[in-house]
């Protein structure tokens, strides 16, 4: 009760009268800069939809990091690979001429299988801000697990397409909480720069961020960091910089200037369509079928593994039924969805012999949110980019790593937004439900304390530092913290636990995970390098010794 109790201080920042006054606006039509232009050019996936009773070397069961990256080696390799997505190709343009929703104005394209938004932030001066959209196999997965929200990406490319491409590298020091079976000599020597060059990572020019209107928001962030006492440190990111840099001077179409982050970026953000994929698919080797969801994997009489597929179409429904044979199966299909493929398949005896540990060890990166009301001679402008760059480190003093976030509005709003990453230590477990038929997750929403105890740590000082107070209005009515999801969804098949220490599951030759349920619940920042520079190393002994 003490923040709120702080909030209504008038004395402590901006009054809430003065400050809705100035920001109310949002609630009404919101006008972003940009131009209806012909639909960007999107890299060809080599889609397909593969045949029943059709017999492959490998199936790759998802696109994001992970299985793009096995699937590239694999090809490199002289092997054929067949991916599956349950979700879309992304490679036809809307009525709009795009092919993403923008993020301030959600529709059909938004959401995967909604009737009804389910944004991060909930509210605006406490007003809910969700609405209606039409049910189809949008992009955004917001998918409710007791209590947490996951949100994970849906489509060819999985979380790149949606997630703000901040391409972290832990700390040296860090590594071993990571992941304590992995050699760091190799994974700093080898797999990290990789990873970063496959993922085309890339850091903004820092006299560009000083001076472009666009990063208003994060020099306010960098400058009250560094005020009370917290290193503020620039992030790579997967973003085309030369290309944002032009979408300032006004020689191309706005992407990040135009708010896109939420519901995938239409121009400028080097998504795994334009890197990894690109690559396999150019090999000739990789085929993927959109729209095709895995049910089941059992081992076949004759060898290899016997694979369900249902082909959905775009409202959901399974409009055909498939049997695929695969002599070896990679799980790739998000921490979330290859935990919750195993552990149904472990329950219902199509591979009774996997272990133990099959559902255990999943955490949200000890991720949580908050927003802070700034003084008025802050503003954070009303031109932000929707692609965060920068972020306040106290990991070693607090435990938190804290984005300094957008707020693509197009309206200034005199706020500041953060996503922390934690060390919060609790992790939670995937179980199956026969009465339901469906895979529960027995996370609780008090295991985000110390998650919220931890960024306090930031924001508690620079609060009392600046004179500034808590943002209650994001979240729900008089709700400081974002405690509710996760962007970062790690664990449920652990490397040297559920599998080997190269994700060989256990009980099963030529079964493989190599995603991010091989990482036990955090990675101290943005996850997405570690799981691609982990499936570089892996992928690379896989195929020295099994193939």
């Amino acid at each position: 009760m003490s923040d709120i109790n702080q909030q209504n201080k008038d004395s402590r920042g901006v009054s809430r009268r003065r400050f809705i006054a100035g920001t109310s606006s949002i609630l009404g039509a919101v006008s972003l800069a940009g131009r209806a232009v012909a639909a960007p050019a999107q890299v060809a996936t080599a889609a397909s939809s593969i045949p029943s009773g059709a017999h492959v070397p490998v199936l790759v069961i998802g696109t994001g990091y992970g299985g793009s990256v096995a699937a590239l080696r694999l090809a490199q390799a002289g092997v054929d690979v067949q991916m599956v997505e349950m979700g879309m190709a992304w490679d036809t343009p809307g009525s709009d001429g795009k092919i993403f929703a923008n993020t301030t104005s959600p529709d059909y394209r938004s959401y995967w299988l909604r009737t009804r938004t389910k944004q991060p932030l909930s509210n605006f001066l406490g007003f809910p801000i969700d609405k209606d959209v039409p049910r189809y196999t949008g992009i955004l997965d917001a998918e409710e697990m007791g209590q947490i929200i996951v949100y994970q990406g849906r489509g060819v490319g999985g979380g790149s397409l949606v997630n703000g491409g901040m391409a972290v590298t832990p700390k040296r020091e860090n590594f071993g909480a990571i992941l304590p079976s992995v050699n760091a000599d190799e994974m700093y020597a080898t797999y990290y720069p990789r990873a970063n060059a496959g993922l085309g990572v890339g850091l903004v020019d820092p006299a560009w961020f000083d001076t472009t209107d666009c990063y208003q928001y994060a020099r306010v962030g960098r400058k009250q960091a560094q005020r009370s006492g917290f290193p503020f440190v620039f992030v790579p990111d997967v973003y085309d910089w030369d290309y944002m840099k032009q979408e300032a001077a006004g020689t191309a179409t706005k992407s990040a200037l135009a708010g896109e982050i939420l519901y995938g970026n239409n121009y400028g953000k080097k998504s795994l369509q334009k890197t990894y994929l690109a690559q396999a698919t150019a090999t000739g080797r990789v085929t993927i079928s959109p729209l095709h969801k895995v049910t089941s994997v059992s081992p076949a009489a004759g060898g290899g593994y016997t694979v369900l597929i249902d082909q959905l179409n775009t409202n959901g429904d399974a409009t055909a039924s498939k049997t695929v044979t695969a002599d070896r199966v990679f799980f790739a299909a998000g921490s979330v969805g290859t935990s919750k493929l195993l552990v149904k398949l472990k329950a219902t005896g199509a591979l009774p012999g996997l272990n133990g540990e099959i559902g255990q060890g999943w955490g949200d990166n000890g991720n949580v949110m908050c927003g802070r009301a700034n003084h008025l001679w802050d503003p954070t402008g009303a031109l932000q980019a929707s692609i965060p760059c920068g972020g306040i480190d106290n990991w070693t003093a607090g435990g938190a790593f804290a984005e300094v976030a957008p707020l693509p509005t197009g309206i200034e709003t005199f706020a500041s937004f953060y996503l922390s990453i934690t060390k919060n230590p609790n992790r939670a477990r995937f179980s199956w439900n026969a009465a339901t038929g469906t895979v529960d997750l027995n996370w609780q929403t008090a295991w985000k304390q110390p998650a919220i105890d931890m960024a306090k740590s930031i924001f508690d000082k620079i609060n009392a530092k600046e004179g500034t107070i808590y943002r209650t209005d994001l979240f729900g009515v008089y709700k400081i913290w974002g405690d509710h999801l996760t962007y970062h969804p790690l664990g449920g098949a652990v490397l040297n636990k559920a599998t080997d220490n190269y994700g060989r599951l256990q009980g099963y030759s030529g079964l493989y995970v190599i995603d991010g349920a091989l990482i036990p619940g955090n990675t101290s920042v943005n996850p997405f390098v570690t799981i691609t520079a982990l499936a570089e190393r892996n992928i690379e002994k896989i195929i020295a010794v099994d193939l």
